[in-house]
């Protein structure tokens, strides 16, 4: 190719392209057709009617559901609670009902509703639906936690670019330190947009702030190391590791159950849904499970921890080299050049990160 120019603008334009792909493959591999995958549900009775209940449903759906019997609706509310199951339904003959917990999978209890609603039809009588754990009047769907998670996600790999862009020339500890402090600010902008502007939390907003610093500080200080080694392509490796596996995997809009294999397995441990499901934990289930969710983002942080160190020792043993010349020699074209293009790039990159 002999333009320079030409060759300039379609190098550049691989980055929005890659993220074109990205972002389809994964939105609508994960959201576009959700289905049941070993949905866990429960039938309550000891009765061998209840039995014989829970088998027909296991064998007519196969691998769509995971059906269990529990004793009692005390035992069926616990589970529920625990989002060890995601339905629980009582066979009755003149009154069956069918209880949910919306504030765990809204889709998820519209999910279950629809497998038992033929059930009691069966029965001749109407499906009662109880919701034994409701999200707030403010947060009807319980969908909020998840664009709460798209807000922090984004002002923390955004700010990722300015750090790496704007502040290359800084000593990678103190780019770490700003890294914690524009966490620290992120996750307050989350906590108010949580509390006071929407009210989805209406109790514990000090521990939704705090799991939000432990999920942004994650990301910037992975950011920020990995910046010393991709430079431009920093921006697309954040949008791949924070945006297109972490929102699907979230369980924010469908939980794993309604996933394929490869999402739903990815929800056990990424950072997205360690801080979505925790702030559920923190706001609707009395804190079960938050302590397992707390250490998958403090995991994370650590990974962010570790990478940045090993960026700072790469930065380190590689200045000898930089600095190498004499003092006061002037740089040569090719460096010059070279300069150029890193400021260029840093411009780009950070245009980029905005841009998205």
């Amino acid at each position: 190719m002999r333009s320079p120019a030409l060759r300039h603008v379609l190098t550049h334009l691989v980055t929005p392209l890659l993220m074109c792909i990205g972002m389809g493959l994964a939105y609508m591999g994960a959201f576009v057709t959700p289905e049941p995958h070993h949905l866990p549900v429960a039938v309550v009775g000891t009765a061998p009617k209840a039995k014989v209940l829970a088998q027909t449903l296991k064998d007519g759906a196969g691998d769509k559901l995971d059906v269990r019997t529990v004793a009692t609706r005390a035992d069926a509310v616990a589970l529920l609670k625990s989002r060890t199951v995601t339905g629980a339904y009582v066979p009755n003959a003149e009154a069956p009902e069918l209880m949910v917990a919306s504030a765990a999978s809204d889709m998820g209890a519209t999910a279950v509703e629809k497998v038992f609603t033929p059930v009691a039809a069966g029965q001749g009588a109407p499906l009662k639906v109880t919701d034994v754990a409701r999200p707030v009047a403010d947060d009807p769907t319980g969908q909020g936690l998840f664009f709460l998670l798209i807000a922090v996600s984004i002002g923390s790999y955004a700010s990722v670019a300015a750090l790496g862009a704007a502040g290359a020339g800084l000593a990678m500890r103190i780019r770490a330190l700003l890294a914690l402090g524009v966490s620290a600010v992120v996750s307050g902008i989350g906590a108010l947009l949580a509390g006071p502007v929407f009210h989805l939390a209406h109790h514990d907003l000090a521990g939704v702030w705090g799991m939000a610093w432990l999920y942004s500080a994650g990301i910037l200080l992975i950011g920020v190391g990995l910046h010393t080694f991709l430079k431009r392509w920093t921006t697309l490796t954040m949008m791949v590791l924070f945006v297109m596996l972490n929102f699907t995997s979230s369980g924010g809009l469908f939980r794993p159950e309604l996933q394929n294999g490869f999402f739903g397995s990815l929800h056990a441990f990424w950072n997205g849904a360690g801080f979505v499901e925790g702030v559920r934990s923190l706001l609707y289930f009395a804190d079960d499970g938050l302590a397992r969710n707390v250490w998958t983002l403090a995991v994370w942080l650590l990974a962010g921890a570790a990478v940045t160190a090993l960026a700072a020792l790469h930065e380190h043993t590689r200045r000898p080299h930089e600095h190498s010349a004499r003092p006061g020699t002037e740089p040569t074209p090719a460096e010059h050049a070279e300069q150029a293009a890193d400021a260029e790039d840093a411009e780009e990159e950070l245009e980029e990160a905005v841009g998205v």
